[in-house]
């Protein structure tokens, strides 16, 4: 979809990759929001036994993601990337999983993205919410705010250090961490892909023996772990000097729905 295209209401944007395994090309631009929400909701019919931590069966989950009323307005392309990240984020999609959740990404407005997920896994098992769930998803808010450009809540600025504050060293390091961890053109992301990407061809030749393919997975998933500590520590060096910053609400993407986090 090119910048010049515009979204129209209930727009899928991205859904779990796995999905492509099962479907022909293209199938599923054709499906309806009812095909769409059928398909979040078999989970809980094909596992009817599967419950939550305390217990309950309350398997989707909401995630609003709302841009600043004056920011550019992503094409298609960037509002999937923007889906994937929060979807990594937040713990419902994760390299080299191929049972985890199902889940997609719908543009119902504009400036509004709407992830919604169901925790209950391909496998049956349900997929545990990270315990600093908050923290991770405004984390990578900032994060998508850098890297493509738009414009930070006004109460995230405020977190910000007053210029000039904070010793250059500092605003370097931060800026030599964001260049390793970003998503698109980072180093650490480029060698994540390859490593995933060898996985993948590793699993499909039977000489390189069984367990090659699931110890690569595991390196991806500690190079994302690797780029997700990274960005914790450049948010850090940018905080006020001499505080800890607070557990941060989450401005630009919001949890919401039938699982409270």
């Amino acid at each position: 979809m090119s910048a010049e295209e515009v979204l129209t209401k209930d727009t899928v944007v991205a859904y779990w990759p796995v999905l492509d395994a099962y479907l022909l090309d293209g199938e599923t631009s054709a499906w309806t929001a009812a095909q769409w929400a059928e398909h979040l909701e078999d989970p809980l019919l094909e596992h009817p036994f599967a419950a939550g931590p305390t217990g309950d069966r309350m398997a989707l989950v909401h995630l609003e993601v709302r841009l600043h009323p004056d920011d550019r307005r992503p094409n298609g392309a960037e509002w999937s990337e923007i889906a994937h990240r929060f979807a990594r984020a937040a713990g419902f999609e994760n390299p080299g999983d191929t049972a985890g959740c199902r889940w997609i990404a719908i543009q119902a407005q504009p400036g509004h993205l709407d992830v919604i997920a169901n925790l209950i896994r391909l496998d049956g098992a349900w997929q545990d919410l990270p315990t600093n769930l908050l923290e991770r998803l405004a984390t990578e808010a900032r994060r998508i705010e850098w890297d493509m450009r738009l414009i930070a809540p006004a109460s995230a600025l405020g977190r910000e250090c007053p210029v000039g504050s904070v010793p250059d060293a500092f605003s370097q390091l931060a800026g030599v961490l964001a260049q390793l961890t970003d998503e698109r053109s980072g180093p650490l992301a480029a060698v994540r892909a390859l490593v995933e990407h060898t996985a993948h061809r590793a699993a499909l030749q039977p000489s390189a023996g069984p367990d090659i393919g699931h110890r690569l997975e595991l390196i991806a998933h500690r190079l994302h772990r690797i780029q997700q500590d990274l960005n914790a520590t450049a948010t850090r060096l940018t905080a006020r000097p001499g505080r800890v910053p607070a557990a941060p609400v989450v401005p630009a993407a919001r949890a919401s729905g039938g699982h409270s986090p």
